[in-house]
């Protein structure tokens, strides 16, 4: 009996890891109620326009774009805020009006590409002008990682879900194939987790970025910010982390 409480509680585990990490996986693949509410990563430029402004001190006229269906990457306008998932980008004009990228698999986190390829010619060479040195537009350094975190995250929500499933067959073997797949998942979606935690942040370096006069700099207008699918990344982690230590207890201990 205690078994089976032991490893009911690690397939609770489990499976809550594995409707987190479903979550994770549906971020920004389309404008829809649930996908547009989860992101990695925002990127948000609505005060950039000010910024060059007051920098240049000249008006800045054809930056943005307000209709939301303009495609993406095309030189067609900056939006308000752009919010990454493991899959694509949406960029947004208001709350819910947006368009979303094609869908990529191993899909890599480049801010500052993305940003720029929807300027126009001259604001991108001023934008590139801007930003220079700064890791927010190294494109190389920021998307490398993010691709080995999207394999990373999609091999993990698979051993999520083989540990879950094998912990249904009530045998020794089975709770202790539960019990592998349960730390290999873990540490699966820890590198995951920490690779976009560190990737953000480094990106985020951007939002003290000052520009204008030395004698009345202000900021860049740039603001890069956390997003709700990583904190469910890490949730994630937490449950397969503690869901080993049942599975192990009734690996070891089950005599079915």
């Amino acid at each position: 009996m205690r078994g089976e409480i032991f490893v009911g509680f690690a397939s609770l585990l489990s499976f809550a890891a594995l409707i987190l990490l479903i979550f994770v996986n549906v971020g920004q693949i389309n404008m829809s109620a649930v996908p547009r509410t989860l992101y990695l990563a925002k990127v948000n430029v609505s005060q950039y326009g000010q910024s060059l402004q007051t920098a240049l001190l000249d008006p800045i006229y054809g930056l943005y774009t307000d209709n939301a269906s303009e495609p993406l990457l095309e030189s067609r306008g900056l939006r308000q805020y752009y919010q990454f998932g493991l899959y694509s980008h949406c960029g947004y004009v208001a709350a819910k009006e947006g368009i979303c990228s094609n869908h990529t698999a191993a899909y890599e986190y480049r801010p500052y590409d993305i940003i720029t390829n929807d300027m126009t010619a001259n604001y991108s060479a001023i934008t590139q002008a801007v930003v220079s040195g700064t890791t927010f537009q190294n494109s190389h350094f920021l998307g490398q990682p993010t691709k080995s975190a999207y394999y990373l995250i999609i091999i993990g929500t698979v051993t999520t879900a083989v540990a879950l499933l094998t912990g249904v067959f009530k045998q020794a073997f089975t709770f202790f194939i539960s019990t592998v797949f349960a730390a290999l998942s873990t540490i699966l979606i820890l590198c995951g987790a920490a690779i976009w935690t560190a990737m953000i942040n480094k990106s985020a370096t951007i939002n003290d970025v000052l520009i204008g006069d030395a004698s009345n700099p202000v900021l860049v207008g740039i603001d890069v910010s956390v997003g709700p699918v990583l904190y469910l990344l890490w949730a994630a982690f937490a449950c397969l982390f503690v869901s080993i230590i049942p599975y192990m207890i009734t690996c070891c201990t089950y005599r079915g």
